[in-house]
């Protein structure tokens, strides 16, 4: 049984808390926050313990993990607080502000011998792991383009993120996807719309994969939705290409075959899977499929579109 306390008790824990209800023979959960009302408030909706303050759920003998669930400028301490007090890890996405922060959690992690886990969603989507397959499969041939259209409209944040570029913020995880298909990401280049603001709200990401392909992932909270936030999203291939619903309601491929996809409607963000694969980690002690590797080379990307695209 792994007792996990969520550290930071927003609207993203209560979400989590409530899809671990799943794995209740594995996990119990507990809220700590600054505000001891509010962590008694989500254990009573949520069920669960609570702590007054982070320092008691870091402290207590009750508690095997932590759930950072924080704004992301407070995750390397609290990972590193955590650590030092023999609690395993799960960071919230965006998992720290630079990439250069995972070398000492990585380290302290490894002295302690506890996991470290980023909340990376589309790590474990559905209609990531269904394109990923087809090019496996080579029904489209040798990939030539790959287009992701991230493109809706966020209004203006009124919280943490209000400090942070949309690419950071929302945008990582479209750079987890396109870095995850099967093709090795070998560079990437970021452009930035003018005239900018800051921080930015709009930004194109252009990949070079090894062997070839190329790639463009597009991403704005600037451009008002239409058909309800529905997008099309494409990878051309020589020999056909897959066309899919952005948020991954279907795909279509038409190449060696033609044959259209559902891959999965009931865990179309990927969560479900995501704390099944952390929940197995942890009794096994084995990496999950999103490794603290991969995130940590995700936010490395971002930071590359950045330079290259000026922003600082």
């Amino acid at each position: 049984m792994i007792r996990l306390a969520f550290l930071g008790c927003g609207k993203i824990a209560k979400a989590h808390a409530k899809r671990l209800r799943k794995h209740k023979a594995d996990v119990t959960v507990g809220f700590a926050s600054r505000e001891s009302v509010r962590a008694d408030a989500f254990a009573k909706e949520c069920g669960g313990t609570s702590f007054g303050t982070y320092e008691d759920a870091l402290g207590s003998a009750d508690v095997d993990a932590v759930a950072i669930v924080t704004p992301p400028d407070s995750h390397k301490d609290l990972a590193l607080r955590a650590l030092a007090a023999g609690k395993h890890v799960v960071l919230e996405k965006p998992p720290v502000p630079r990439a250069a922060d995972f070398t000492p959690i990585a380290e302290a992690a490894a002295a302690a011998g506890k996991q470290v886990f980023v909340a990376e969603n589309y790590q474990y989507k559905p209609l990531l792991r269904r394109i990923r397959g087809l090019l496996a499969d080579g029904l489209i041939g040798d990939v030539l383009f790959v287009h992701v259209n991230a493109i809706k409209y966020q209004d203006g944040a009124k919280d943490w993120r209000a400090s942070y570029g949309a690419l950071y913020e929302g945008g990582i995880h479209w750079i987890d996807f396109m870095a995850s298909l099967g093709l090795p990401v070998a560079a990437v280049r970021g452009h930035r719309p003018a005239p900018a603001v800051t921080p930015e709200r709009s930004m194109m990401v252009s990949f070079e994969y090894g062997g070839g392909p190329v790639g463009v992932l597009s991403y704005s909270w600037e451009v008002p939705a239409t058909a309800k936030g529905l997008r099309l999203s494409k990878i051309y291939g020589r020999a056909g290409s897959i066309t899919f619903e952005t948020n991954g309601l279907w795909v279509l491929l038409h190449g060696k075959k033609t044959r259209i996809y559902i891959p999965g409607l009931r865990d179309l963000a990927g969560y479900g899977a995501m704390w099944a694969d952390f929940v197995q980690a942890w009794k096994t002690g084995k990496e999950p499929a999103m490794t603290l590797a991969q995130a940590r080379k995700d936010l490395e990307l971002v930071e590359e579109a950045y330079a290259t695209a000026g922003v600082s």
